[in-house]
């Protein structure tokens, strides 16, 4: 079932441009991130699970490209663009090779079931 999204058609012409640029150029830098490199961690300071989620692919050996924004303190608008975005709710936000599979567990069970070695071997 794809995730409900409000249709352009309910959004007051008025403000539809407002809406479709929100922080649109940092939707773009990670957009342009996930693009270039096969493993994108995107995540903020102060909180331990991107830290975990980087520290189990320098585990498995698996290079990543690290992007933060802020901490819980700090530029939470801009991670809140990234989620309005992805529909991902928490922080890190892992892509492999321009998929979004989700946190910190999600790698370490992928890892563990040997799947993401498989996504990035395919």
């Amino acid at each position: 079932m794809p995730r409900p999204i409000l249709d352009d058609t309910r959004i007051h012409p008025a403000i539809r441009e407002r809406v479709a640029t929100n922080r649109l150029a940092l939707v773009m830098e990670v957009q342009d991130a996930v693009a270039r490199h096969p493993v994108v961690v995107v995540g903020m300071g102060w909180n331990p699970f991107p830290k975990r989620a980087r520290k189990a692919l320098d585990a498995a050996g698996i290079a990543h490209h690290d992007m933060d924004y802020g901490h819980y303190a700090s530029r939470w608008r801009e991670r809140n663009a990234l989620k309005m975005w992805t529909g991902w709710p928490t922080f890190p936000m892992v892509f492999v090779k321009g998929t979004l599979v989700g946190g910190a567990t999600d790698v370490e069970r992928l890892l563990a079931s040997g799947e993401l070695q498989q996504l990035l071997a395919a």
